[in-house]
């Protein structure tokens, strides 16, 4: 299954969770235009943040990987380091598995993780006795930017799709 930004409707399936939840000041959204989507915004380190996030809603694709190998992103960078972040029902609401990522700045790329890559954590921790991850229980997906540098962000996002 593949997830493209074609309909702008997609736009509205996008919200952000950033470190205002704790205290801080970063402001992050995700757009969708010209067939791309953008997570894109600003981190501050004032406060005690330093993150922000954008989750998608649930939908049909999450349901789609419980038979997949993995997940691959189609992106374009801005030379910082993102994470994917996938939401399971074996973790707590408060944690998440996933995969740090540096994209290209000047080429759009293809990366391709297999479930073996994620790592759990739980509030930027890693959590060393979480099971693996299950592709089953996988209902929400989204990008996260916490590389302790305050500052302007945008990662493109062509495509998301399952690894079959």
């Amino acid at each position: 299954m593949t997830l493209t930004f074609n309909n702008p409707d997609e736009q509205q399936r996008w919200y952000a969770v950033d470190d205002g939840v704790m205290g801080g000041v970063s402001q992050s959204r995700f757009s969708v235009t010209d067939g791309e989507g953008r997570f894109q915004g600003e981190v501050s380190l004032e406060n005690g943040g330093g993150f922000a996030s954008v989750r998608r809603e649930p939908s049909d694709f999450e349901s789609t990987l419980a038979g997949a190998e993995g997940i691959a992103v189609t992106v374009l960078g801005d030379g910082r380091t993102y994470q994917l972040r996938l939401k399971s029902t074996a973790l707590g609401d408060a944690s998440a598995y996933r995969v740090k990522f540096t994209p290209s700045i000047d080429t759009w790329k293809t990366l391709s993780f297999t479930w073996g890559d994620f790592e759990a954590v739980r509030r930027g921790t890693l959590l060393r006795d979480a099971p693996a991850i299950t592709p089953s229980d996988i209902h929400m997906l989204g990008f996260l930017i916490a590389d302790r540098t305050a500052g302007p962000f945008c990662l493109q996002v062509q495509r998301i799709e399952s690894i079959d």
